[in-house]
């Protein structure tokens, strides 16, 4: 267990070939708000590629989004917390939140492998991301290292269909090997949609957990119109 919440017992999945080294997808974004699209991708991905557990991790400063408006930290923090309490093998990192500066994924693969090591709990990584996400991999900072790291598993969505991995591949050459595909229907949720619903009065029960509508409505989250476009 390498997140701070307990993994939830579950009941048995797929099986992989015996191993000494923990199975872990980590899932980042800025959940602003975490949506039922993201826990839906989270057990796709850990039925898909028998994973041990799903690490949610919440952005600090997403390097994408620097100079835009997000969230305060705690409030997308206590989202994600409530989203996935109860779900199996699941578990949250503050990692990004407490490390200062832009929250690169290749930052926080090799930290999270070298906690493992240092803990004697050897580990190997997967990093789920969304076609889009996908898409700009081989501009995101040390791509080439990263790779070397992580498993990439990607999950195409309605109207984000796969891109062509050879093309990526001619760009990001370490990718070769290293991708995996995640199968199952995903939801066409974004969260810049269900802020704009927010800002509107409109209902967003069917986009996101009943807990994590009633802390937007407690905590008066999104009701200036949004100015944010992004779809994590």
């Amino acid at each position: 267990m390498i997140g701070r919440r307990p993994a939830v017992a579950s009941a048995p999945g797929p099986r992989r070939a015996p191993t000494d080294r923990a199975a872990v997808g980590i899932l980042g974004g800025t959940f602003d708000p975490i949506h039922l699209g993201h826990l839906a991708l989270a057990r796709a991905a850990r039925s898909s590629l028998v994973l041990d557990e799903i690490l949610f991790v919440p952005a600090g400063l997403p390097p994408h989004k620097l100079g835009r408006p997000i969230s305060p930290a705690s409030d997308r923090l206590a989202m994600v917390e409530l989203a996935v309490e109860g779900e199996p093998a699941t578990a949250v990192s503050t990692i990004e939140l407490d490390r200062p500066g832009p929250s690169y994924t290749f930052d926080t693969v090799r930290e999270l492998l070298e906690q493992a090591e240092r803990a004697e709990r050897p580990i190997d990584l997967t990093v789920i991301l969304s076609a889009e996400s996908f898409a700009d991999l081989p501009e995101w900072h040390s791509a080439d290292r990263l790779v070397e790291l992580a498993t990439i598993a990607v999950a195409p969505r309605p109207g984000h269909p796969l891109p062509e991995p050879t093309a990526l591949a001619d760009r990001l050459p370490g990718l070769v090997g290293r991708l995996a595909v995640i199968h199952g229907t995903l939801p066409d949720i974004s969260a810049s949609k269900i802020r704009a619903r927010v800002a509107a009065g409109r209902p967003i029960d069917h986009l996101v957990p009943p807990r994590v509508a009633a802390y937007i409505e407690e905590h008066h989250l999104y009701r200036e119109p949004s100015i944010r476009k992004d779809s994590q």
